[in-house]
């Protein structure tokens, strides 16, 4: 018999490498995402609803001993689990394949038990059957055998769902998961950012036994700017390629930036709003409150992000039932910055960007001469805010791959024709509050109005 070249992979690899480029945090958002696929997969034929996710849940709970997610979202099917459900990437691309999840690869819950520890339980309930899927020590230590032990369940009173349990955590992990530091706050942020829009429609999620309040996108709108084609509005673009639906907005979410808040940024204290762009696939966000040129800023003749732009928000929205079609990487916490769709919706991105970063320039005036945006900003998704646009007041667009359409804005100008400068410069402390002593009763008067009142009465006396 002729020798054989061993070629099989070496489980230490999976379990080691396959994790070493994913955060913890990350990791337990894929777990998450496992839910939501769970709720698409049963409400496939409802997703257009407000409330899609309505009545479903995931709940988190962790310590220094262990580690679990407990949803109702319909469970795993047993011959999903023995075929393709526990494999170390999914076997072939039909999966799914008209469901609008962001699963691609099959490797998600795997790799977040291996980034926690050695030895986990995976429990499912359906209508049908339930089980348990055991990972212990010894398996991951064989690379003799590649097959995980299964055993059926009394399913009882509980719903259908999946329970992930993780134990015999490794160091850094219990560490992490104790009392002692802020992860769990960091945890919940994210979810609330992350899955904002989820739980908006619905979903509710529980980190130990705190339920997460959702961050949505808000813009300042009205109806009567949409109708007119003028005044305070976002930019507006609707599209698709490629059986990917495109929806994008871009605008004001609070009034201009303060004088004190432009002093504060100096003074290195950036301002903590949530500015920038948030980029959306099938639902989940993969992206959030970017600044940075992977969304556009600082390229192609749109400045850098500074504190001057502090109430420009955009938000994209992707959809497409083929998950592998959505600009994204596998860790679903980015953006593939070479993929063709996404190149070209950051044309429109950066177009949207120019609008509003122009408009904070045209109004470099103090804080008084300033517009007030006085209408309240309004949580809204992409869809919603596309639907408000009158049909007469849509442009189409031409020269793009997406052939789409698009609502470009007419933001109001300054009709002043007087040019305005900022002067910005530090005196000691101890100086700038014995003027605001002396002029306002007050030592902690803001820094802004106290030299813009020296500048007055030296301007005064000049005149």
């Amino acid at each position: 018999m002729a020798d054989e070249v061993k070629a099989y992979p070496a489980k230490r690899f999976f379990v080691e490498m396959l994790t070493r480029d994913i955060e913890l945090k990350d990791s337990l958002l894929d777990l998450l995402d496992n839910c939501i696929d769970g709720v698409m997969r049963e409400r496939n034929e409802s997703l257009g609803e407000a409330q899609p996710y309505a009545g479903y849940e995931a709940r988190i709970t962790f310590n220094k001993d262990g580690f679990e997610i407990t949803d109702n979202c319909g469970g795993i099917p047993k011959g999903v689990a023995l075929e393709r459900a526990f494999r170390l990437g999914r076997p072939d691309r039909e999966t799914d394949k008209n469901i609008p999840t962001v699963g691609v690869y099959g490797i998600g819950m795997k790799r977040a038990i291996f980034k926690m520890g050695r030895e986990a339980v995976v429990s499912s309930f359906t209508d049908e059957c339930s089980y348990n899927v055991t990972i212990s020590p010894e398996w991951i230590e064989d690379d003799s055998t590649w097959v995980l032990p299964i055993s059926e369940i009394e399913r009882g009173s509980k719903k259908t769902g999946v329970t992930v349990s993780v134990s015999n955590l490794y160091p850094g992990v219990a560490r992490l998961f104790s009392d002692e530091t802020a992860f769990e706050n960091d945890l919940i942020k994210s979810i609330s950012a992350y899955y904002g829009n989820i739980i908006l429609k619905g979903f509710d999620v529980y980190v130990n036994e705190k339920k997460v309040v959702p961050i949505g996108s808000s813009f300042i709108l009205s109806q009567k700017s949409f109708d007119s084609g003028e005044g305070i509005a976002p930019y507006v673009y609707t599209g698709e390629l490629n059986g990917v639906t495109i929806e994008l907005v871009v605008g004001f979410y609070r009034n201009l930036p303060t004088d004190e808040e432009q002093e504060e940024s100096l003074a290195g204290r950036p301002s903590t709003e949530q500015a920038g762009w948030t980029i959306i696939c099938n639902d989940r966000v993969v992206l959030y409150a970017d600044k940075t040129k992977v969304t556009g800023w600082g390229e192609a003749g749109v400045p850098q992000y500074h504190t001057q732009f502090v109430s420009i928000a955009g938000v994209v929205n992707f959809k497409a039932n083929d998950a592998a079609q959505l600009p994204i990487t596998t860790t679903k916490r980015g953006i593939d910055g070479n993929s063709e769709l996404y190149l070209s919706i950051k044309e429109f991105m950066r177009e949207g960007m120019k609008l509003f970063t122009s408009y904070t320039n045209k109004w470099k005036v103090p804080s008084p001469d300033r517009p007030e945006l006085a209408i309240p900003a309004v949580v809204s998704t992409a869809r919603s805010i596309a639907d408000m646009v009158p049909k007469d007041k849509w442009s189409q667009d031409r020269k793009s791959a997406i052939k789409g359409s698009k609502f470009k804005p007419v933001l109001p100008v300054p009709e002043k024709n007087i040019e305005y400068r900022f002067i910005r410069f530090s005196r000691p402390l101890s100086d700038i509050r014995a003027l605001g002593e002396r002029f306002f009763d007050d030592p902690d008067y803001a820094p802004g109005e106290i030299g813009g009142l020296c500048f007055d009465e030296i301007l005064k006396g000049m005149k």
